[in-house]
């Protein structure tokens, strides 16, 4: 009889387990999204490209300190918010130019600031997560590595710094 008891407190035990730890692993992995499906609305007719990265945002930690305090630390405080540089890359295509055309806006204390829409996309193209730039400009271009011996596509890189993100979700 002990025995039928502890046999089925394990099997509960093991159900439990089941439902309220493994169970919703396996849900949630089931809904994640690939990476490899996106594109980017810059202001150019071309919006594929091979990589996106640099979707961050920090929040500075400001170290604060009143001279009566009894205590020998600081305190933390939120500061200012940081956005890091997106980096985007693609191959380069005969004829296409607009990245170059882009950085070459730049005169005395102005550039071409553009909003840019980058979108993942689900398995049937449908937008679900978009990181929107506010009045982006490019900071720098990368031309491409050119090897003699290397079959792979040549790459051009432009980097863009940008006034602040916001990420939506559909």
């Amino acid at each position: 009889m002990l025995f039928a008891i502890l046999l089925l407190l394990i099997i509960l035990l093991f159900v439990l387990i089941f439902f309220l730890i493994i169970k919703p692993i396996l849900m949630s992995t089931q809904n994640m999204l690939s990476r490899y499906h996106f594109h980017v609305q810059w202001g150019g007719t071309r919006i594929g490209f091979m990589e996106v990265s640099g979707l961050d945002i920090e929040i500075e930690a400001v170290s604060y300190r009143e001279g009566s305090s009894p205590e020998d630390s600081s305190r933390k405080l939120p500061g200012l918010r940081k956005f890091s540089n997106i980096i985007l890359k693609r191959g380069i295509v005969a004829g296409d130019n607009e990245f170059f055309d882009w950085i070459n806006t730049k005169r005395i204390d102005s550039i071409e600031r553009r909003d840019v829409v980058i979108s993942l996309l689900n398995e049937d193209h449908a937008t679900v997560v978009t990181w929107k730039l506010k009045n982006a400009f490019p900071v720098h271009y990368f031309g491409p590595v050119l090897l003699s011996n290397d079959g792979n596509p040549a790459v051009e890189t432009l980097v863009l710094t940008h006034e602040g993100i916001s990420i939506e979700t559909s």
